[in-house]
């Protein structure tokens, strides 16, 4: 294959959740800038008009999806209206999520569980489910999956991020997740992978208690070799790789993108 076209999508077809922000957003830029017509799926309509506004410089077709990515019947509309506009589905970044308070294990509300759980894992495997009933059919496909360090690592006091068991219950579930769907899907020529972030500046973080938000990020920052946090940009490199034929011998994979945070 010739260096310049390794990373083209030109012709694909990408999905993503919860593109209206963040690295959701950041997604839908790198696909765009690299090729690929984008369908940018969030909760909030307006934020995902807006990616689809800015990504309309690249000049391929975008289309915005309000959907609820917990529930199973507005994750198959909008895998359904991903097809029906824009033909087929080559890509699908399964990436909204949200974030709580942290608290210690037995002070969760388990409403606040029960919340997480419902975006952050079951309504990725439902996506991946409703995803890969169409990429079988295909016989090709790449899903890749926003997964966390936290899904990897606990922690420790004033080394890392504490108290956080719940998020990082669901994110270890799609690391796993990842790993048996890109063994069961490989003869079906279909590869999944994921990206764990570190602690990125995406939007979801103002859902956290300013002072605690900033003690969060100074303990990020002392531990990360590379002396920052991230930002959504950072993450594009990596996602056009995975979602590109320069990385087409891998899959089942959770690729950490944290600046050394968990080294």
């Amino acid at each position: 294959m010739a260096e310049k076209n390794i990373f083209d999508l030109s012709g694909k077809i990408a999905l993503i959740t919860g593109g209206g922000s963040g690295i959701g957003r950041a997604y839908c830029e790198a696909m765009a800038e690299f090729g690929a017509d984008v369908a940018c799926n969030d909760i909030d309509e307006e934020k995902a008009q807006e990616t689809v506004r800015v990504i309309s410089k690249f000049g391929h077709r975008a289309i915005a999806i309000r959907a609820d990515a917990s529930k199973r019947d507005e994750i198959e509309y909008m895998v359904n209206r991903t097809v029906e506009e824009l033909g087929k589905l080559d890509i699908v970044f399964c990436n909204a999520g949200l974030i709580i308070p942290p608290h210690r294990i037995h002070e969760v509300p388990i409403e606040d569980w029960d919340r997480l759980m419902a975006l952050n894992l079951r309504g990725v495997f439902l996506l991946m489910q409703a995803a890969l009933r169409v990429m079988v059919k295909q016989k090709s496909g790449c899903i890749i999956n926003t997964a966390s360090v936290a899904g990897l690592h606990a922690g420790s006091e004033g080394k890392s991020l504490t108290n956080v068991a719940t998020y990082a219950a669901a994110k270890a579930g799609v690391i796993l997740l990842t790993r048996h769907a890109a063994a069961e899907y490989g003869k079906d020529g279909i590869r999944v992978n994921a990206i764990a972030p570190g602690y990125h500046r995406t939007g979801l973080e103002s859902t956290v208690p300013p002072e605690v938000r900033k003690e969060h990020e100074d303990i990020m920052v002392r531990n990360t070799p590379l002396g920052r946090v991230g930002i959504p940009e950072d993450i594009k490199g990596l996602a056009v790789w995975l979602a590109s034929d320069a990385s087409s011998f891998v899959t089942g994979q959770t690729i950490v993108q944290d600046g050394g945070l968990i080294l």
